[in-house]
């Protein structure tokens, strides 16, 4: 299906923007010992920040269609996007299941249980500064707007912060392996 997000700027193929081809969206591993598991989480954490950036990049061509904005063809990047999103969820969740019932591991599968709550809020807060940014475009005059994309930013950072501190600590657990 070549749908095609439509604005000033050139079209832009949803295939272009997320390549499920991809060989990292193609992993399939079923290794169980905890070095492997944790870099399955960080090759997982990968194709998160690509289905982010991808996403990200929709919803600005999205808002560039304003004020006749192609919501259809915005819904279908969400729907992939979700479904992506999904699939890694069910693998980080996999792997976490693994970590406490196969290896032994329950501290490194309470990080893991972390990142994912921290990864939940984010998708939250994304989906909250969209929706403020495209008020912001609608009504620029509204302070409240201003102030509404400000907050959701700082606490979407906040968030990533979380999660990064989650990252390193996963990685400094591959280290001591």
């Amino acid at each position: 299906m070549l749908q095609q997000i439509r604005g000033p700027h050139a079209p832009v193929a949803l295939e272009q923007l997320i390549d499920f081809d991809r060989p990292a969206f193609k992993m399939v591993d079923n290794s169980s010992d905890v070095f492997s598991l944790l870099k399955k989480i960080c090759t997982l954490q990968e194709e998160r920040a690509y289905t982010y950036r991808m996403f990200e990049e929709g919803h600005k061509i999205y808002l560039s269609t304003a004020p006749n904005y192609d919501f259809p063809t915005f819904r279908e990047l969400v729907r992939e996007v979700t479904q992506e999103f999904k699939r890694i969820s069910e693998g980080v969740m996999d792997i976490e299941r693994r970590l406490r019932m196969d290896c032994a591991a329950p501290h490194l599968a309470d990080f893991v249980v972390a990142l994912q709550e921290e990864e939940k809020v984010k998708l939250e807060l994304t989906a909250k500064l969209q929706l403020a940014k495209q008020n912001l475009l609608e009504n620029p005059e509204e302070q409240n707007n201003q102030t509404d994309v400000v907050s959701m930013k700082r606490r979407l950072n906040e968030a990533i912060e979380r999660i990064n501190e989650n990252l390193v600590e996963l990685k400094y657990e591959m280290n001591d392996l």
